[in-house]
């Protein structure tokens, strides 16, 4: 039964800070901090502000610097030129910087093809998304970019926009969602859009881009990637390079460091549309987004909610996927969120009802996938504390992120599977017949290190209390 979950609507935020952490174990220079904080303070200022000259920031060597320094941090394979990082240190990375930042200053930089890879879903097996992989120097001069363009465009992000920023998350917006659907806004607008990133209308992200950037030579930079063709490898090894984005005039490759501050930007109008054009007010009807995903949590008016919904996105021309969008009463229904179950539940102790998550089946059928592909015949070769460290870390990141409400006799499930496929593998492993609970009691197990998500979770409770 899931616990009554109190503060779901509170946030802890810090207002020093203008964008997000880019890379984990990376401080941004002082330069380039007060670079932004005058940025994001100009533009917080001046809302109608358009800025005319950026471009000369984007090959300064702090920036195309640390530009680098994220790229490298974040790993991730090479491009079509086939440069590795290890090619860049060898050739010397500040010569190698040395000459982008000339290209870029001398506007001779233009960018190479993105390559396609069909990246597997976690969980999934079989299925895959694809993912655009730009080369190690279009990589680097993105995000050199984003450094500068982001803490101008975060100063006009709405609070209902939880992806890609600083102190904001996907588990805010779930905390929102049910701030909402708990005061009474329990008429919720399910919505889902059609391949959103893969759609964008080039045309009218650069409008929304020039709202705040006159500077054409920045304007010509984003243009340029968004046009990039693609290069991928079919299964018979034949390359071929397709130009859908620029043919189509829509999309923003997924993978590229500029793809989700153009995302954010986009999504935007439809946002803060919803409350400029008084549909919020007037239908009594709350935006949450995340990314390509949002909710809308009505007072009654989900269907004239969701018709709203789709005339706007027709006119940002996006679509709307029908099969997956619907409208609930989450007093006597329940809705999955980014990952998680949201729906009216009774307190055990008090019967009163209030408004709940839990992990939903899909996200813990999806990790319980994942710990059976990394524990099948084809991982016999591993030692059992290689293995146990792998599944440690799969189960740390799953957990980090489920950790809102009842998630108990989901961790227990997990816990569960776990052991059994562990067992399972080492009786293969060993070619044993003897009973694998007697051999291998959950006593061993913890003797290994392998996490236990149940008393992980108390632990962690105990050491908060």
């Amino acid at each position: 039964m899931p616990v009554e979950g109190r503060g779901l609507g509170s946030r802890q935020t810090s207002e020093a800070a203008t964008v997000r952490r880019l890379a984990v174990g990376l401080t941004t220079p002082e330069t380039i901090e007060r670079l932004q904080a005058a940025l994001h303070a100009k533009a917080k200022r001046a809302p109608d502000f358009r800025f005319y000259s950026l471009y000369d920031k984007i090959h300064r060597e702090d920036v195309l610097s640390f530009a680098y320094r994220i790229a490298k941090s974040n790993r991730g394979v090479p491009g079509v030129d086939g440069q590795t990082f290890g090619d860049i240190e060898s050739y010397g990375a500040k010569r190698w910087l040395g000459e982008l930042a000339e290209e870029l200053r001398n506007k001779r930089y233009r960018p190479q093809a993105v390559r396609r890879a069909l990246i597997p879903k976690p969980g999934q097996p079989g299925r895959t998304r694809p993912l655009g992989i730009p080369t190690i120097r279009d990589r680097v001069a993105q995000t050199a970019v984003m450094l500068v363009l982001e803490p101008i465009f975060e100063a006009d992000l709405p609070p209902e926009q939880h992806a890609y920023r600083v102190n904001h998350s996907a588990l805010d917006a779930v905390r929102q969602t049910c701030y909402w659907v708990d005061r009474g806004h329990d008429e919720v607008v399910d919505a889902d859009l059609s391949g959103y990133f893969d759609t964008i209308p080039h045309t009218e992200l650069m409008k929304s881009v020039s709202r705040r950037i006159s500077d054409g030579a920045m304007l010509h930079l984003i243009r340029m990637w968004l046009r990039m063709p693609v290069e991928e490898t079919d299964r018979h090894g034949r390359v071929r390079r397709t130009t859908k984005n620029r043919d189509t005039g829509r999309g923003t490759p997924q993978g590229s460091p500029i793809s989700p501050l153009l995302s954010n930007v986009y999504m935007r109008r439809f946002v803060v549309g919803w409350k400029t054009l008084g549909h919020e007010r007037r239908l009594q009807a709350k935006v949450i987004n995340y990314a390509d995903d949002f909710v809308i949590c009505c007072r009654g008016t989900g269907s004239e909610a969701s018709q709203v919904m789709r005339r706007m996105m027709s006119q940002l021309r996006l679509t709307v996927n029908e099969a997956k969008t619907s409208v609930c009463s989450a007093c006597s229904e329940s809705f999955d969120f980014l990952g998680y179950t949201i729906s009216q539940y009774r307190g055990r102790m008090t019967g009163k009802a209030y408004i709940g998550t839990l992990p939903s089946r899909k996200s813990t059928s999806a990790i319980c996938r994942e710990i059976t592909d990394c524990t099948s015949r084809r991982t016999l070769w591993k030692d059992l504390p290689e293995l146990v460290s792998e599944i440690n870390r799969t189960l740390v990141g799953w957990a980090n992120y489920f950790s809102l409400g009842a998630v108990d006799r989901s961790y227990r499930r997990i816990d569960q599977h776990v052991r059994y496929r562990l067992r399972r593998w080492l009786r293969k492993k060993h070619k044993v017949r003897t009973s694998v609970y007697r051999r291998w009691p959950d006593v061993f197990f913890e003797g290994v290190g392998l996490v236990n998500l149940v008393e992980r979770r108390r632990s962690l409770s105990c050491a908060n209390a």
